[in-house]
């Protein structure tokens, strides 16, 4: 090798490394950006077939169809945040949430009523919050800034909604000029490997997604019948609540747990707190638990497995290391993306014998 194609090796082997992270840079100040893009994509995927319905059941015109499927889905969006007003109103009731000194009081009921309780069995709670200095760690001026980040969050979220409608409208009005771009740019000789991944990915989250609503559904149905059976009041709204959290995996439960009994004791203040509340909750929380199990121990990997085609074991050893390397965000698209990365190592390799094993149901 002579000095000039070390030179220019050398200097292509730089180019290609500044292009890398130059491109790694600009993904990462448009994260927010690719995220809309990517739920955009997801959206319209599934938006899609109404779209169709729309325009070959009912003879509307493409841009009608789209602008017809949006609102629907805007319309969806407003029930679902009115559903929890309700709640939200019947919880203001019994406690002001704005009002910090009512919530500090209301803390402190609870604990009193608490002490009382363990008191009656030989328990000196009071001893023990005392040596480990709970109380005097827990301040409750940290509220405002909860609600300053909700304020946050809700400004964010109406930001990345008119984001998200606003390409989604073009996906779904355009797509097939879209697509025809898209196969335009790939490379000639992958064209049908990538084609394929993108149709049998397709096919897969589709059967995935439609199996977490089934899932939650299940959730759902039995969180309500435990809240009906122990008369808690917006029992619909708290299970729909519970149900939609368990969309994060092994988190979720236990917080729709803690928010159920948190709920319920605060519905319960003003009331016989060891004879009703006490004994309501932990009757509530057990019957939690049970759906728990058999969520977790029946329907959950039946319904995962047959519709990622992919083991129990495998997909909770995805999502726990997701979990582990990139937080709640890594175990929510822990299954749709190994689902993904499966089926383009099953075109792009093969013959390699890891991809085989896991591969082998696709």
């Amino acid at each position: 090798m002579t000095s000039k194609e070390l030179s220019n090796g050398l200097l292509r082997t730089i180019f290609i490394l500044a292009g890398v992270s130059f491109t790694l840079f600009l993904c990462y100040k448009l994260s927010t950006l690719i995220v809309y893009c990517v739920v955009s994509v997801v959206f319209s995927l599934i938006a899609n077939p109404l779209v169709e319905f729309l325009k070959l059941k009912l003879k509307f015109k493409s841009t009608l169809a789209v602008i017809t499927t949006l609102i629907l889905f805007i319309l969806f969006i407003i029930s679902f945040i009115l559903l929890f007003v309700p709640l939200l109103i019947s919880q203001g009731d019994n406690l002001s949430l704005l009002d910090i000194n009512t919530l500090e009081n209301s803390y402190n009921e609870i604990i009193s009523n608490i002490d009382t309780y363990l008191e009656s069995h030989n328990i000196n709670f009071k001893q023990l919050i005392s040596t480990s200095d709970i109380t005097s760690k827990i301040n409750f001026n940290f509220i405002p800034d909860i609600f300053n980040s909700i304020i946050n969050l809700v400004g964010n979220f109406g930001m990345g909604l008119a984001s998200v409608l606003f390409i989604s409208f073009f996906l779904l009005k355009e797509k097939d000029q879209a697509f025809k771009i898209f196969k335009f740019v790939l490379p000639r000789n992958q064209k049908n490997k990538i084609l394929i991944s993108i149709d049998k990915i397709q096919h897969l989250l589709s059967r995935y997604f439609i199996g977490l609503l089934i899932q939650l559904f299940i959730i759902l149905v039995l969180y309500l019948i435990v809240f009906l059976i122990f008369g808690i009041e917006n029992a619909f709204i708290i299970a729909l609540l519970c149900a939609i959290l368990n969309i994060i995996p092994y988190l979720g439960p236990l917080l729709g747990i803690i928010v159920a009994s948190i709920l319920i004791m605060i519905s319960g203040i003003g009331q016989d707190f060891i004879n009703e509340t006490l004994p309501t909750t932990l009757y509530v929380l057990i019957g939690m638990f049970i759906v728990q199990l058999i969520d977790n121990n029946i329907s959950q990997p039946i319904i995962f497995s047959k519709s990622t085609k992919s083991h129990p074991l495998e997909i909770f050893l995805v999502i726990l290391c997701s979990g582990i390397l990139f937080g709640v965000t890594g175990m929510i698209i822990a299954v749709p993306s190994y689902t993904a990365l499966k089926v383009i190592g099953k075109e792009f390799l093969p013959d390699n014998r890891i991809i085989k094993a896991l591969t082998k149901n696709i």
